[in-house]
């Protein structure tokens, strides 16, 4: 099982090592790039010995490569950094449609409580007493 958990480790980090050399501009932090690596190996490296069993090295050590690749593969950002920078401005500087401060119900002619009736209440009317369903009276 340590030899398991090291070698997880060990792919795990030089996975981090490749992705970090490899797209410096795509991802964050190198610290937190070269952390992911082997902390997401070495958890699937022990999920899949555990599902799996001992015996089973290079099936771990497969699992295990693809977990990272998996959490750092979510590390990464778009290529082009000007992209994302548009959208979240247009959301901000949009001005808002014509009548968006007004809701529904204000406008004329509508009655928000034509036509409805008032659901008769569930609760009995009377003494207080408790419903079978907290025991014996």
């Amino acid at each position: 099982m340590i030899w398991e958990a090291l070698g997880s480790a060990a792919l795990g980090f030089a996975l981090a090592l490749v992705a970090a050399r490899r797209f410096p501009a795509r991802l964050p932090d190198r610290r937190l790039v070269l952390a992911t690596g082997p902390v997401a190996a070495l958890v699937g490296g022990v999920i899949s010995h555990t599902v799996l069993g001992p015996g089973h090295l290079v099936v771990t050590w497969c699992v295990a490569l693809g977990f990272s690749t998996a959490l750092l593969s979510l590390l990464l950002r778009d290529d082009t950094p000007g992209r994302r920078q548009w959208r979240q401005d247009a959301l901000r500087t949009a001005p808002a449609p014509a009548g968006a401060g007004a809701g529904f119900a204000q406008h004329s002619g509508f009655r928000q409580d034509a036509g409805r009736r008032q659901a008769p209440s569930l609760r009995r009317q009377g003494r207080g007493r408790p419903s079978a369903s907290y025991g014996p009276r």
